[in-house]
């Protein structure tokens, strides 16, 4: 059986895909899962310090993350294409390959305002969303 792969898309891979990179690979590993996980942009922004710092509550280091465009994935035998916000399904090119695409659109922390810790609780409301879809993602995909 070919080897599973899923591939995390968004905007600029710099926040929500980072942070469900990051949580696939927690939950995988968990459950004993053999999956290839990969994160990807149709841009590329550069990997959000905020991201970092609320995943490394939850003990989940993204600091040697790259923000790597979409395009570098095309013919890298993706299985299952998970888009995390609309603009990315709108600017997804088409892959070779036959794949599973499911899209769940999270609000982009980076467009919050405010005091510090107000921009600090939306990373960490949306990483939280994250979360939840990401443990459920595991359990019900592999």
């Amino acid at each position: 059986m070919k080897k599973q792969k899923i591939l995390v898309l968004c905007t600029g891979n710099s926040c929500r895909s980072q942070m469900a990179d990051g949580f696939l690979k927690h939950y995988a590993t968990a459950e004993g899962k053999d999956v290839g996980i990969y994160s990807a942009g149709v841009e590329t922004h550069g990997v959000n310090p905020l991201a970092i710092k609320v995943m490394l509550e939850k003990e989940i280091d993204l600091s040697n993350h790259t923000s790597d465009l979409v395009d570098d994935y095309l013919n890298s035998g993706i299985t299952h294409l998970i888009s995390v916000c609309n603009h990315a399904v709108e600017a997804c090119p088409v892959f070779p390959e036959t794949i599973d695409h499911t899209h769940h659109a999270f609000n982009d922390p980076a467009n919050a305002s405010g005091a510090e810790e107000e921009i600090l609780n939306s990373f960490r409301k949306i990483r939280d969303e994250i979360d939840s879809f990401c443990s459920n993602y595991i359990k019900e995909t592999f």
